[in-house]
């Protein structure tokens, strides 16, 4: 709209309006539908502040309606003292309802979670609905500290999803769970002991303290979720410790032993000295700024095959070069390997720079420099140039041979002077850096495995449990290889005359992620899973699953296409047992269907622990118990990701009412190593399919910074205290706030929250909770024998029919698509923006005023009853608190199409779709979409009287009005003499008159002292103007009539008010005859 006149916007409103995504007139409908944009947390909250205004914060609004009736109305619902004066001031309908402004949160939502729980609602609605089952199958959190509002994200996510399909008549199980093994409840434990205690540690001793804290754990954290409204099976949670569902992961253990993908093997693996045991790649995490020492060092080379095209005669002191950041595995240096299909050159080395020999630049032993005749080295061609930058030397080439060439090349070994040959590697084998030539040590790195394993090579791995040297190591037998020996092992080289360059290198290299420490490769023997043997299954069933988001869909692909074996034994106490027996000689494993059978019986029983304190004798089957004394228990329990991953067997395979696959997994995206993948490995392992029929994932929680939360940097948000309060927040915002929070973020990224985003949303629950505490209170004397026939409505009654069945659906199809965060911005426009700017607004006059029994009051009523059932229901999901809230205040009692009483409302179901409220053409809804722009710009023009003392409120005020557009025209003269009272012109405008010129000519505008020009619907030219209203001043609703006094015994009365204060007196009358 362009307005071209001196009424111009306020700054106030012009700001507030900017904060709206869509205009408020813009009407919601399947034809008109808002356009949402996916932004980011950021976007939301930095870039485009939420609009948080109801009507009365206006000035075009709270201005014109300062006084009368409307102010009584609200000093009322306030608490505050009415009006002493004015004799009919009990003939205004004021609303009334028990529901306060306050949601007084601490008090209020645990005592409707007591009511909630006290009823069983949640079993209640399930048993009532007949719809189709929907399990939402929980992912474990892990049961060793408090939560963290990453925790509150996720569950209240699972709990808005739950809600919702209750609404819809599915029958909903949601069985919570906890991860209760590994090594950070093993930690926990022994960080609470002293050294004494731990001496005395046995086994059993260790594993009954563990479970205590798990289980105590789980206890707190389920009251955390509890007081979060989350709704779940909580009296029947599964456990990993539990006995039966430890069986269940025996079971599918044993189905993957028999089906061949379970084996034994010495292959290098993440490993962590500082817990002492294998790690899965879901263990590992990679923080920024790691720095390693790289090295440069030169392997001599004693002979080369007849196909190296004699190089070695042509230049007798020639050495392969190669780089690394791990110099500590070079004692366990097999072999060099090299890309056959990379060119390599022998360069001479021909001067050294000043900067290389005083080491003033770069940190270069000069030993290597210091010999006279300095070799000649081979390197990748195309990596000449950047060596001899990084170096300082001149490097002339002399020859030139492909890789191919270097097979079989033979080298003393640096360190142990014994001879190792050249291989040819594979692709990973480049000339992005290095030199591109690889240190080979198989037993130190995966790619150097499988090239090792073609050549026969050694699988050395002179590194103990600990990360120190084994007596393999020689002269460095007893160093730390992340320490001290790896300095020994650089020293050594540099004194041998092998190292050619040392310089610092930053990279990203695996941390354990629970002691936060740095981890090796090394070769153990180790129990694998096979991921080879059935990875093309695994792809298949990747493509079967529908993936929220769909990039998620490649990301879980990538990383499973590209995955090594299976890593799934470690080297602690309390877990699951590997149910494998060793030969006490042959050291033979004993592990087939009849003993893993066995024992699954016996834990099913007895749980985990029976393998630590019972016998081989009794561990055994019959059939081997004579020979019980030749074998021994194996010690490696199961990687926990091999717990959680075996849920679903746990669970949805052997519970009542739960089957496979589950409707959906909801985690965060770091679980597409971690749960979503284990659990995908060993479904597709044992039943070839998912176990999932479609996953979600969300990001991860930062403050409102962007940054990531740590307790040291102070911007650590904490559920409980949002919630609750303390620390720097005072008062607690309550568990409903923060799912509106949840609602409100594009939850497919990273999303922030902090103090300003919490205040935000604090704000926009008080703005919802005051809309439907106006509902409420309008509706106190209200029944639905009073409803008025749609098809008899005011036109402005069935448009908001319109809205509000737009609404429903546009919500519902945001629901079924898992996009919250466009249901909150639904909600804000319709409740916020389009209901208490517009229609509340103009509302009040005929609620207050028209009228107890009349037309459009009772009219009114009958929008607002379906705008408040509706409304409730589809906010529900995001705060049932707030909707339950809102239920056990109604002041009438809602039943079913069936005539049952819905006690709570999630007894209530979906609002129920109905066409006829659609039903509104587009020429009527396109006029309405016109009339609200024109309201806007009427408004702007009595702001100008108003400024100008013409008037005070907007009730002082008559409008004018003129277009040259005759279907424009012709419907504003309509509206203008519009039977019912609601349609009227003067009502929308909440003006006293208002009515529509034929012209513009002097005779019609000359005394009409303020008037524009504006354009709605982008080209229909309207003129407007504005001057005082006609006639007096009613003491009643302070509507201006020329009716006023004329009407003896109630000289200050206009007709309207005569005629409600008439029917009342004779109503009252009756009542007293």
């Amino acid at each position: 709209m362009n307005f071209k006149s001196l009424a111009t916007s306020s700054s106030r409103e012009a700001a507030t309006m900017a904060m709206i995504q869509t205009t408020p007139y813009k009407v919601l409908s399947a034809r008109t539908r808002y356009t949402f944009r996916s932004t980011s947390s950021v976007g939301l909250f930095n870039m485009t502040r939420y609009s948080t205004h109801s009507g009365e914060d206006f000035a075009s609004s709270s201005k014109r309606r300062s006084r009368g009736p409307v102010m009584a109305a609200k000093k009322a619902a306030q608490g505050g003292k009415q009006q002493e004066d004015g004799k009919y001031k009990h003939t205004v309908d004021l609303p009334k309802t028990s529901f306060g402004m306050r949601a007084n949160s601490s008090t209020r939502e645990p005592e409707l979670q007591k009511m909630w729980e006290d009823n069983q609602v949640f079993k209640r609605v399930v048993s009532k609905n007949t719809g189709e089952s929907f399990i939402l199958h929980d992912g474990p959190p892990y049961a060793n500290g408090d939560l963290h509002i990453g925790h509150a994200l996720n569950k209240i996510l699972k709990d808005m999803i739950n809600r919702y399909k209750l609404l819809q008549n599915f029958k909903v199980h949601y069985v919570p769970g906890w991860d209760c093994h590994g090594l950070p409840i093993e930690l926990k434990v022994l960080q609470s002991l002293d050294q004494a205690a731990r001496k005395d540690l046995t086994p059993i001793k260790l594993r009954a303290k563990a479970a205590k804290f798990a289980k105590q754990t789980v206890k707190n954290q389920m009251e955390s979720f509890k007081r979060y409204g989350v709704w779940a099976d909580w009296s029947n949670p599964y456990l990993t410790l539990d006995p039966e569902y430890e069986a269940a992961q025996i079971e599918v253990f044993g189905q993957m032993v028999l089906q061949g993908f379970i084996y034994r093997g010495r292959k290098p693996v993440h490993w962590s000295p500082s817990s002492r045991t294998a790690l899965a790649e879901a263990e590992l995490e990679y923080p920024e700024g790691h720095v390693s020492r790289s090295i440069y060092a030169a392997f001599k080379i004693v002979s080369a095959p007849a196909t190296s095209g004699g190089f070695l005669s042509e230049y007798r002191d020639v050495c392969l070069t190669i780089w690394t950041t791990t110099p500590w595995t070079i004692p366990a240096n097999a072999a060099v390997a090299v890309n056959p299909k990379l060119i390599y050159a022998i360069v001479e080395v021909q001067s050294v720079s000043e900067d290389v020999s005083s080491g003033k630049s770069k940190q270069t032993p000069a030993n290597f420099f210091k010999e006279e005749h300095k070799p000649f080295l081979i390197v990748a061609s195309d990596l000449v140039p950047t060596l001899e930058a990084k170096w300082g030397l001149k490097l002339v080439v002399r020859k030139r041979l492909s890789g191919s060439d270097l097979e079989n090349c033979r080298y003393i070994h640096p360190v142990f002077n014994r001879e190792c040959s050249v291989v040819i590697g594979g692709d990973y084998i480049t000339t992005e850096s290095g030199t591109g030539l690889v240190h080979t040590a198989p037993g130190h790195g995966q790619e150097d495995y499988v090239t090792g394993l073609k050549y026969g090579l050694p699988i050395l791995s002179p590194v103990d449990d600990g990360g120190k040297f084994t007596e393999e190591a020689g002269k460095f037998c007893g160093l730390d290889v992340l320490g001290d020996g790896n300095v020994a092992v650089v020293k050594y080289l540099d004194e041998h005359l092998s190292l050619i360059m040392e310089e610092s290198y930053k990279h990203k290299y695996p941390y354990d992620w629970r002691t936060k420490k740095p981890t090796i490769f090394r070769a153990t023997e180790q129990w694998f899973a096979s991921v080879e043997g059935f990875r093309e299954a695994v792809m298949d069933a990747i493509g079967n699953v529908n993936w929220i988001p769909a990039k998620a869909e490649n990301r879980i692909s990538a990383m499973t296409s590209s995955r090594s074996d299976w890593c799934i034994s470690r080297q602690r106490t309390w877990g699951v047992p590997i149910p494998v027996f060793y030969h006490l000689q042959s050291k033979e494993p004993l592990m087939n269907e009849e003993t893993i059978e066995h024992i699954k019986s016996i834990i099913s029983v007895k749980g985990s622990d029976a393998w630590w304190y019972m016998k081989v004798e009794d561990l055994l089957p019959s059939k081997y118990r004579d020979k019980a004394s030749e074998y021994e228990k194996g010690t490696d329990t199961m990687d926990v990701w091999f717990d959680s991953g075996s849920s679903w067997a746990a669970v949805l395979g052997k519970r009542d009412s739960l089957n496979l696959p589950a409707d959906l997994y909801l985690e965060g995206m770091d679980q597409h190593r971690g749960w979503f993948q284990s659990s995908l490995l060993t479904s597709v392992a044992t039943k070839g399919k998912a176990p999932y029929s479609s996953v979600i994932t969300h990001g991860f929680v930062l403050d409102e910074k962007g940054f990531k939360m740590s307790k040291s940097q102070g911007n650590v948000v904490d559920p409980r205290t949002v919630i609750e309060g303390g620390k720097n927040q005072k008062d607690g915002y309550g568990a409903d706030v923060l799912r509106l929070w949840v609602s409100s973020i594009d939850y497919t990224g990273d999303v922030m929250i902090g103090a300003q985003v919490l205040r935000q949303m604090s704000d926009i629950y008080r703005k919802l909770r005051g809309t439907l505490r106006y509902l409420l209170g309008n509706l106190h004397d209200w029944h639905a024998d009073n409803a008025i026939p749609y098809h008899n409505l005011p036109m402005i009654d069935q448009h908001a029919l319109f809205q509000l069945e737009n609404f429903v659906n546009n919500s519902k199809e945001c629901y079924e698509n898992y996009q919250f965060f466009k249901i909150f911005q639904i909600i804000q426009r319709f409740v916020i923006v389009d209901l208490s700017n517009f229609y509340f607004d103009i509302a009040k006059d005929r609620l207050y005023v028209g009228g107890t029994t009349s037309f459009t009051r009772r009219s009114c009523q009958t929008v607002l009853a379906e705008l408040l059932l509706s409304i409730v229901r589809v906010i529900a999901p995001i705060l049932p608190h707030l909707a339950e809230d809102v239920w056990q205040n109604l002041p009438f009692q809602y039943t079913d199409k069936k005539g049952s009483v819905a006690e709570f409302v999630f007894e209530s179901r979906w609002p129920a779709s109905n066409e006829t409220w659609l039903s509104l053409s587009e020429d009527e809804t396109g006029f309405w979409t016109k009339i609200l722009e024109l309201r806007t710009e009427v408004n702007k023009v009595l702001e100008v009287a108003r400024s100008t003392k013409l008037i005070g409120s907007s009730l002082d005020a008559k409008v004018y009005l003129h277009t040259s557009d005759s279907g424009l025209a012709s419907r504003l003269v309509e509206m203008s003499a519009a039977s019912n009272d609601a349609d009227t012109l003067n009502r929308i405008f909440i003006t006293s008159q208002a009515e529509v010129l034929p012209s513009l000519e002097d005779d019609w505008i000359a005394n009409i002292p303020y008037k524009g020009e504006c354009q709605v619907d982008e080209s229909i030219k309207v003129w407007i103007g504005v001057s005082r209203a006609e006639g007096l001043k009613c003491e009643r609703c302070w509507n201006y009539s020329p009716q006023v006094g004329s009407f003896p015994d109630h000289s200050t009365l206009c007709s309207r008010c005569y005629n409600a204060v008439d029917i009342q007196q004779a109503a009252a009358e009756a009542v007293v005859a």
